[in-house]
């Protein structure tokens, strides 16, 4: 990831409602998540939930595509997780809890309540 790149992604994460919709779609994987069902997830309207997807697409953070009817949101884990994080099974980061570091899966699969970004 470049520096431009890196000012993109980290821009789109910083408005609430954009990481709320990452951290969905983290979860989703790789089925991802249509625009009503994220809109209805973060309460929001239609169209303020195209607004932040179009930022996180053009970002480089989600990518979608067309489903039928419905455009099918999907997180982009290249640009999520650089070279720290990967959907790849088995391969586990320290998260802090309670002081301690603990290993976690980074696998968003093994840990579906726990979309954060640690990495």
């Amino acid at each position: 990831m470049n520096q431009r790149q890196a000012l993109a992604a980290f821009a789109a994460l910083s408005q609430e409602t954009r990481l709320q919709i990452v951290r969905l779609l983290v979860v989703a994987a790789p089925e991802g998540m249509a625009a009503g069902a994220l809109a209805e997830k973060v309460e929001v309207s239609p169209s303020n939930i195209s607004f932040h997807l179009k930022e996180l697409e053009h970002s480089g953070l989600i990518a979608a595509q067309r489903q039928s009817r419905s455009i099918i949101y999907t997180a982009n884990y290249e640009a999520l997780g650089g070279s720290h994080c990967s959907r790849r099974e088995g391969r586990t980061r320290g998260v802090r809890r309670r002081g301690r570091m603990a290993p976690q899966q980074c696998h968003p699969r093994a840990r579906p309540h726990a979309a954060s970004f640690h990495c």
